[in-house]
């Protein structure tokens, strides 16, 4: 295991990606204590489902502002800076006003300061691969994805504390530990960071500019990016991705109970199994795969989501192992998936505009992908499979989008284009 690909990697990273993966779990372990149990502690405090779906509709429409703002804010203060002010702000500080909450107020200040996290995603994003080695991508996406799954097994403490000291009290205490450690983890990462060498530039390049005259200068990077091809093509994967993470996230538990009638008590052992799978992919599969094109193993990853959405919707009543299967296929997909996808959007997008580029790709997911919260959900009360049909459409568009990418690139490579 020393010799390990993935372990080589992590030993030695060095500089940015360094700083911004090692600390990654003082985020995850505190957010994946309290996240499970959000929605029923806003409604033990009093709020209805029609306040916490307007507190979500709010916080998104906040998101759209912040995300076309990000790569204004990224440029003229820095990746470093930004990363440390921005992530303090959407994260320690909504934890801790949602630690003391009581009404709807403090829920609706904590979802629209919380929606800043668009901001510190694409500065984030930036640190983490500016100054990156190409060859280490996957693997430093691959790391990524392991401490958010690693932190996944400690979800259960938090309902063991519930059981001992009650829902109120626990999740209290829960969103006051996630402020200390996402504080601890914004400045740590700040410490063991530098400002990326492009981040220098752009800082440089906008000291003497407003916001708004930054901002009158997205007109020519989006007719720039409309007219680069390979990018439009990762922003299709990406968007394809967001849009099927959100159906399936909002309408899996509803499938499964009401269609398939397993008992809710008995839903914990799915995402523990994914969670398993997916690291055992990472470790066994993913340096196998990482010698690969792109285009073969997220091509057959998206063939695996349509496969794993077929035995969803095909599944008998209480048909817990074509389930089990399912979720198995789902886990292997995503993991052969996404680090490409990531790595994808690093190297098809101009390094000189990624903060802005980004900032206009996230925006334009956001707005997209919004819709379909309401069309699943339209088609889900006709019919519990048609969400997953949705999928199975979307999925297939992926594969196509990971093939045409994939050849794209083959063939920019024979033009001394590298993309791969």
């Amino acid at each position: 295991m020393k010799n390990h690909s993935l372990i080589t990697t992590l030993k030695s990273l060095t500089g940015n990606p360094r700083g911004c993966v090692y600390p990654e779990p003082l985020w995850g372990i505190p957010y994946n204590l309290y996240a499970p149990y959000t929605s029923i502690f806003m409604i033990a405090l009093g709020l209805s489902d029609r306040q916490i779906g307007l507190i979500v509709s709010i916080s998104w429409g906040f998101q759209v502002l912040l995300a076309l703002l990000s790569g204004v804010v990224t440029d003229k203060l820095g990746r470093r800076r930004t990363t440390l002010i921005f992530d303090i702000l959407s994260w320690s500080v909504p934890a801790l006003i949602s630690a003391v909450a009581q009404n709807f107020w403090y829920f609706l200040a904590a979802g629209i300061i919380n929606s800043v996290w668009r901001i510190t995603h694409n500065s984030w994003s930036c640190l983490l691969v500016e100054d990156a080695e190409e060859r280490q991508l996957v693997d430093i996406y691959t790391w990524i994805y392991i401490a958010n799954q690693i932190v996944g097994f400690v979800a259960p403490l938090a309902g063991i504390m519930i059981g001992i000291f009650s829902l109120i009290p626990t999740v209290r205490g829960l969103y006051l530990f996630a402020a200390v450690m996402f504080t601890v983890k914004a400045v740590v990462t700040y410490r063991m960071t530098t400002e990326t060498r492009q981040g220098v530039i752009r800082m440089h390049e906008t000291r003497h500019q407003s916001m708004f005259s930054i901002l009158s200068e997205y007109r020519s990077v989006l007719r720039d990016l409309l007219q680069t091809p390979r990018t439009l093509l990762t922003a299709g994967i990406m968007l394809v991705i967001s849009i099927s993470t959100m159906i399936s996230g909002s309408f899996w538990g509803i499938i499964v109970t009401e269609k398939l009638h397993i008992p809710a008590q008995n839903l914990a052992v799915f995402p523990f199994v994914k969670t398993a799978v997916m690291l055992l992919f990472f470790f066994l599969v993913m340096p196998v795969i990482n010698r690969m094109h792109f285009k073969i193993p997220m091509t057959v990853g998206f063939l695996g989501f349509v496969a794993s959405q077929i035995l969803l919707i095909t599944a008998p009543d209480r048909g817990y192992f074509i389930l089990l299967v399912s979720v198995v296929l789902e886990a292997c997909s995503f993991a052969a998936v996404n680090p490409f996808a990531d790595r994808l959007v690093v190297l098809t997008i101009d390094p000189r505009e990624r903060a802005r580029i980004q900032s206009i790709l996230y925006v334009g997911i956001i707005l997209l992908t919004s819709p379909f919260g309401w069309i699943a959900g339209t088609l889900s009360v006709l019919d519990k499979d048609l969400p997953f049909i949705l999928n199975i459409v979307l999925f297939t568009t992926g594969a196509v989008l990971a093939f045409l990418a994939g050849k794209a690139s083959q063939e920019g490579q024979q033009v001394g284009i590298k993309v791969n």
